[in-house]
């Protein structure tokens, strides 16, 4: 029997919503738990690769400044910034083309090119010529790059997101899907690692000259890793059901966008991720640049800044599957609206803590921040994709997310960076993050729940 089939067998059902798979075709549809189980690791390991290529640049950002700035003072790490908020600003094209075609043609093969090309984008960034070589054709090159790499990361959460929550069960959908999310952070975690291991080995002088170098060349490998696994899986079963009965959408750009209802899902998924851009961006990937330059007398050295990074990250990673099984007992929305409230009480307390300069202060501060943040980030990528049907899901969420991206996380290492320095102040980070959890928590109430809820296919 072929996903249409299953399809037409279960919309008969009298209690059957038009335009929805109920939960008795979501049983139909899925598949068995052995394939379940293999999308959910080909999402993980995808989500790796990708933010880990994604995130080094983050985390080795003082390093780029020196080498491919030329300096390291204010003038050359704002520069870096720079590059790292035009890859957010090239993130929209990459939503609007990738979700287009994975809305046409599917979501596997598309998912797989993605990895090609941020991988190779990375491994480039670390053959440039430093600029003593080249001059300015050096940031000229990594902007471009990054551009590249923008592009790819558009298209990759939420078709990433979309396939394995088109392959898992109703009832277990947050669990599944949760595991992207924690690959995202074990690839920090794992940049941090590697990361701290050179600059143990090699010392500061090596890694300014050419030891950052190592970890961009690593993406070749894990990319070759990622994009292999990918393209074993075969096509989510509701976008094949759409394929078989021939529903596809012809334009699910222009679908997504003339709906008002779609408009409306579009909307909170801008804002309600608000929170995600200073949770993910500010407590990890320029938590090691924060420590190292905007502490003043307490400034950390990058090693001691990474490895206050990695603790955070080994919480988060711990607490996100916790928080996902709670979610989909609970909803959705209790543990986005807890997430929030936590994170707007705590924000300002921790980060009293890390301005100490104490190293164990440090760590508690961090962990604690991880751990109030888990349940937004288990949850709001689930609750993203249940907003919006099979046939525009991929474009629809793409272009919302990357604009909450760019409004409250591709901004904020520059942002940061510079009213830390005009103000004097290294609270900034705190206020940010509390600002931006109350924006999330107002917008929960505006969210309709989603749990256990089969998915929409038109």
């Amino acid at each position: 029997m072929t996903a249409s089939d299953r399809l037409d067998t279960a919309s008969a059902r009298p209690d059957a919503v038009p335009g929805q798979f109920d939960t008795a075709a979501a049983d139909v549809v899925s598949a068995d738990d052995k394939v379940v189980r293999r999308a959910t690791f080909a999402g993980a390991v995808g989500s790796f690769v990708e933010w880990y290529d994604y995130g080094i640049y983050g985390l080795l950002v003082t390093y780029l400044a020196i080498d491919l700035m030329g300096e390291a003072e204010a003038g050359g790490l704002l520069l870096t910034n720079v590059g790292f908020l035009i890859s957010f600003a090239a993130r929209p094209f990459g939503s609007v083309i990738c979700g287009y075609l994975g809305d046409k043609i599917g979501r596997k093969s598309l998912l797989a090119t993605l990895l090609v090309l941020i991988s190779t984008a990375t491994a480039a960034i670390g053959l440039i010529p430093s600029h003593s070589v080249i001059g300015v054709a050096a940031p000229v090159l990594l902007v471009l790059l990054r551009v590249l790499q923008g592009f790819s990361a558009g298209g990759e959460v939420a078709g990433a997101m979309s396939f394995v929550g088109e392959y898992a069960p109703d009832a277990r959908r947050n669990y599944m899907m949760s595991f992207i999310a924690v690959g995202s952070f074990i690839a920090l975690m794992f940049g941090s690692a590697f990361s701290a291991i050179l600059i143990t080995a090699l010392g500061d002088d090596s890694m300014t000259s050419w030891g950052w170098r190592l970890p961009f060349l690593l993406a070749v490998p894990l990319g070759y890793i990622g994009f292999y696994i990918r393209r074993r899986l075969e096509e989510t079963p509701h976008f094949e059901a759409l394929r078989e009965q021939r529903t596809v959408a012809r334009n699910p750009l222009r679908e997504a966008l003339s709906s008002p209802r779609h408009l409306k899902a579009i909307g909170l998924t801008i804002f309600l991720p608000a929170l995600n851009g200073p949770g993910y961006y500010l407590l990890f990937v320029y938590m090691p640049t924060y420590l190292k330059t905007s502490l003043g007398e307490h400034d950390f050295s990058m090693l001691r800044a990474l490895t206050v990074t990695a603790f955070s990250l080994i919480a988060i990673a711990i607490c996100i599957p916790l928080m996902a099984r709670l979610s989909d007992r609970i909803g959705r929305k209790p543990v986005l609206a807890g997430s929030a409230v936590a994170m707007a009480a705590v924000s300002y307390p921790m980060f009293r803590l890390l301005t100490t300069g104490e190293f164990g202060l440090a760590c508690i501060g961090t962990i604690v921040l991880a751990i109030a943040f888990s349940g937004h980030a288990a949850v709001v990528h689930t609750a993203l994709a249940e907003m919006f049907p099979t046939s525009v899901r991929y474009s629809a969420y793409s272009i919302g997310f990357s604009i909450s991206t760019i409004i409250f996380g591709g901004s904020a290492p520059l942002v940061m960076t510079e009213l830390i320095e005009s103000t004097g102040s290294n609270m900034i980070p705190a206020y940010a993050s509390i600002l931006t959890a109350l924006i999330t928590l107002a917008t929960v109430a505006f969210v309709r729940e989603t749990k256990g809820r089969p998915l929409a296919g038109h």
